[in-house]
């Protein structure tokens, strides 16, 4: 699988991870003190769904596309405005041709007390990455493996703190490689929150992954999935998971109201379904 992010924006896996970070965010606001987000594998930031990339596949037209084009009802409009009121500020005229990334999505959900680390290894993402927010004093770009950068940025400063872990899924060990990032990560800083995005290509490598994080004594991990249709490792790709280490109490409650209308507003076809699990508990 090639997912290079400028092909995917807006699509059926953003609309998961960016309505689950908002909510991250959301949750963790609630408390005054600052805290530290960090984004292993960030990409451009923002995305322009005119492009000849988006325009290539038209993911998003399936994803954020249809989500906007959607009436909501009351607590699912609740739930998803702090992730949907910044893709609108992106459109000021209403018109969908800008999709904002995980790296701008929490910057304008940050206060002044907040904090943001990027890390970027790809040279042309990383130099538009670092244009976006050059002269942010809240905002810090490394030119760095998202991998070197959980070894060398953890614990932060901050003792709360959400890690976004997106990466390509270009490479077959890369469920390996975040596993073992993962475990590493946390006997470093067991108080953060860690979420993990991942494609719902290859059911055997995610089960390894959540067998492995238990029996590494992990322990309050919580895996969500949204599938428009089903997909299969020979396929494309029509559904995402989340696995959240030491989420918020509420996400489990909120997302059992936001995912049934997800999954009915993004259903391409037979297999689509969403899931909740408790995969250890606390």
């Amino acid at each position: 699988m090639n997912y290079r992010h400028a092909y995917h924006a807006g699509n059926i896996g953003d609309v998961l991870k960016h309505a689950v970070l908002a909510r991250l965010i959301t949750y963790f606001q609630r408390k005054e003190k600052g805290f530290r987000i960090i984004d292993t594998h960030a990409g451009i930031g923002r995305y322009d769904l005119m492009s000849e990339e988006t325009q290539k596949t038209g993911e998003w037209q399936q994803g954020i596309g249809k989500v906007l084009a959607s009436d909501m009802p009351e607590p699912v409009s609740e739930l998803l405005a702090p992730w949907l009121d910044v893709v609108r500020g992106e459109n000021g005229d209403g018109t969908l041709k800008t999709y904002p990334g995980s790296p701008l999505l929490a910057r304008r959900m940050l206060r002044k007390q907040d904090r943001l680390t990027l890390t970027e290894l790809h040279p042309a993402d990383f130099e538009t990455l670092s244009n976006l927010f050059a002269g942010d004093h809240q905002v810090k770009t490394i030119h760095l493996d998202g991998w070197l950068a959980l070894g060398s940025f953890l614990p932060p400063k901050e003792k709360r703190g959400i890690v976004l872990i997106d990466p390509a899924f270009e490479k077959t060990s890369e469920f390996k490689d975040m596993t073992a990032a993962v475990i590493k990560s946390w006997r470093k800083w067991q108080t953060g929150t860690f979420a993990l995005w991942y494609p719902m290509k290859d059911a055997p490598a995610i089960a390894r992954m959540h067998k492995d994080f238990e029996e590494a004594g992990l322990r309050d991990i919580l895996a969500l999935e949204l599938n428009a249709g089903k997909s299969g490792p020979d396929t494309r790709m029509l559904g995402s998971g989340m696995t959240m280490v030491n989420p918020p109490f509420t996400l489990s409650g909120e997302m059992n109201v936001v995912l049934p209308w997800l999954c009915e507003t993004v259903r391409q076809g037979p297999g689509a379904d969403w899931n909740i699990h408790q995969i250890v508990g606390e």
